[in-house]
């Protein structure tokens, strides 16, 4: 008899197939509480549970005695009480390499955007008001040979501090846990503590998971040790940075712009004063939003809970000890 999986993010016909050879599978539209009610019966039985979004915690685990694996088509894993599926032995995968690349392109695209202007003289030019040769007004500022500052030198901090690097000169500052030598071979990167990465930085580039640690790491006292001229990009998690600390840096000059793809609250509220402001490039998490991407994820997470519950795990795993 197949094992029982509830399935509560839509995907791929060839990978729904792929799942259906595997598993007794049970689509749900997402994990809501309205859901979890109305499936209690399928969520007693389940084994494995596989999509994106909904809270998975104790409360959630009492009502599926019999999980064994989650796999989540995300590589953040926030939405999920790490400690709670541990105490149940219940093994967490995640999609942490594919999307790299692509964020990293959407976190440098966040960069030209903000020091250009992009989107702001776009949107002047749409609105008629191009009448005759640009003044200073309109311009921005450059992105060649400006210090990245870097805060997290993970998969796609690296893959950012490439294109940075050997696309655009720039020196790269970087602050993580520990030193990364490739990064420091490959890109002459200069690990540096948190204040210096403030200071010195041209653009500070967040690329960080949700933690105590990390919530609201840059705060007002963080945020007056940049430069006037400096440019915040967060395509890591909204939390990390406090949102009220930023409006108001912004509006002040404290620093001169924020692209933003993540924030406190999701999606933005329209009366979020962010919206109002000329000086910020706002995205709606599109960090992964390629088709490309998004199917290499679900892909991903579809060999993940396979390996999960097969007893074949080999990579992606976020609680491995569970493994041993």
């Amino acid at each position: 008899m197949k094992p029982s999986v509830v399935l509560y993010k839509s995907l791929p016909d060839d990978l729904r197939q792929r799942l259906d050879q595997h598993f007794s599978v049970t689509e749900i539209s997402g994990l809501t509480p309205e859901n979890i009610a109305k499936y209690a019966e399928v969520l007693q039985s389940a084994e494995g549970i596989l999509g994106s979004g909904g809270k998975v915690d104790g409360e959630f685990l009492a009502k599926a005695p019999k999980l064994r694996a989650a796999s989540t088509v995300s590589v953040g894993y926030d939405n999920f009480d790490v400690d709670a599926l541990n105490q149940r032995g219940v093994v967490l995968m995640h999609t942490p390499t594919v999307l790299t690349e692509t964020v990293a392109d959407t976190m440098m695209a966040l960069v030209l955007a903000s020091a250009r202007r992009v989107v702001e003289v776009a949107e002047r030019v749409k609105a008629g008001e191009w009448q005759s040769s640009v003044g200073p007004d309109w311009f921005g500022i450059d992105v060649h040979h400006k210090k990245l500052g870097i805060l997290g030198m993970g998969r796609i901090g690296l893959a950012l501090a490439q294109r940075a690097h050997f696309g655009f000169s720039m020196p790269i500052l970087y602050n993580a846990r520990k030193h990364h030598e490739e990064a420091e071979q490959r890109f002459d990167a200069q690990y540096c503590d948190l204040d210096t990465l403030l200071k010195e930085s041209d653009f500070l580039c967040i690329s960080l998971p949700l933690t105590e640690q990390t919530h609201h790491l840059i705060g007002q006292e963080q945020l007056a040790k940049m430069k006037p001229s400096a440019i915040l990009i967060n395509a890591g998690r909204g939390p990390v940075v406090d949102e009220q600390a930023l409006i108001a840096a912004l509006k002040d000059g404290t620093i001169y712009a924020a692209g933003l793809d993540v924030f406190e609250q999701e999606p933005l509220p329209s009366s979020s004063p962010l919206l109002e402001l000329p000086n910020v490039v706002a995205l709606p998490h599109i960090g992964s939003a390629t088709h490309e991407t998004r199917y290499g994820m679900a892909k991903d997470a579809v060999d993940n809970l396979i390996a999960a519950l097969t007893g074949k795990v080999e990579k992606n795993c976020v609680n491995p000890q569970l493994l041993k």
